[in-house]
């Protein structure tokens, strides 16, 4: 049974799949999320730099922002992801737009069971690993955090 939109978007893009990110939606619902409810906003950098610094304190521009719920049966909270942020790291990375929104909805969903790459020694990042591979995304936000770090201590 498929429930009211899990994505809202700002502005949507008359050339953007909102479909198949709805079914993407719809499987990170039932599969990571074990069917747990969460809601996507798809919104520009202002919106997300604005987010960033009420709750996070940091006054920049982010990619994806998650929102956990407290209601640990039900409800798993909400996802703010940056569409100028995703159309660049799309760029970037050679793929699609679909398939950037697609990364960042996984791995705000991560985050939206609790997990968090900055503090776990590795579990976020191997398990973002796993879902992204079964859903043949490209490399992951940890996965490219990772080699960053990794190029600039090679170049100091």
């Amino acid at each position: 049974m498929k429930s009211d939109p899990l994505i809202t978007f700002r502005r949507k893009p008359d050339t953007l799949d909102t479909n198949s990110l709805e079914d993407f939606a719809e499987v990170l619902r039932s599969r990571v999320l074990r069917g747990r409810e969460f809601h996507c906003l798809i919104t520009g950098d202002a919106e997300l730099k604005r987010l960033n610094a009420q709750f996070r304190g940091k006054d920049v521009p982010t990619d994806v922002l998650s929102f956990p719920s407290e209601d640990e049966k039900g409800y798993a909270g909400d996802l703010a992801i940056s569409m100028a942020r995703a159309r660049t790291q799309a760029k970037q990375f050679g793929h699609s737009l679909e398939t950037e929104i697609r990364v960042l909805m996984l791995h705000g969903a991560l985050h939206l069971k609790g997990m968090d790459h900055e503090t776990d020694s590795g579990q976020m990042a191997r398990t973002e690993t796993k879902w992204r591979k079964e859903f043949e995304l490209p490399a992951g936000l940890v996965e490219r955090a990772g080699a960053e770090r990794a190029s600039a201590e090679r170049t100091k």
